[in-house]
């Protein structure tokens, strides 16, 4: 199944200059929305062993859930500043338009443990480096970045590293 040609693509969206990628048409369709799932966890299988997943609020959560589940992981999200209700720790990132901050519950990620990075799309890679730093403050490793999409004209997993990090879908522009 062609899966790039289930998302669009909505131009200036949320700030001038900016393509929007819009993964609501794919999840509208059953079968390519199940084919994404199995191609996310075919993808997370090469890491090797990890034992939870940390997603970003909101499109994070459609694939870093799912993935868990058939996964036997656990899922921790990452969301925006003052939406979890327990003790958090928080960190400061830049969007491709603009500054941002993502907490997490203190407790999410258990010291020793591994976690595996999930969102629906990479641009800049700047969500996923202040997602690993809370991993890391919690104690806990990254095993690397699994995205559904990636815009790799942005250059977002050169700026993870030495983590590892892979793509089901790539934009070059």
């Amino acid at each position: 199944m062609d899966l790039a040609g289930k998302l669009r693509h909505v131009l200036d969206f949320p700030t001038p200059g900016i393509d929007f990628i819009d993964i609501t048409t794919l999840l509208q369709d059953a079968e390519a929305f199940r084919e994404a799932v199995d191609a996310m966890c075919d993808a997370a299988g090469r890491f090797g062993a990890f034992d939870c997943v940390v997603s970003p609020e909101a499109r994070g959560f459609i694939f870093g859930a799912p993935l868990a589940l058939r996964l036997g992981k656990g899922f921790a999200p990452a969301r925006k500043a003052g939406k979890l209700p327990y003790d958090t720790i928080w960190q400061e990132y830049e969007l491709e338009y603009g500054l941002a901050k993502i907490e997490m519950h203190r407790d999410a990620v258990a010291p020793g443990s591994s976690a595996l990075i999930v969102d629906d799309l990479l641009a800049t890679g700047g969500t996923g480096l202040a997602i690993a730093r809370l991993v890391e403050k919690m104690g806990g490793t990254v095993v690397g970045f699994l995205s559904f999409v990636e815009l790799s004209y942005l250059g977002g997993c050169a700026q993870f590293g030495d983590y590892r990090c892979e793509s089901v879908l790539k934009i070059w522009k």
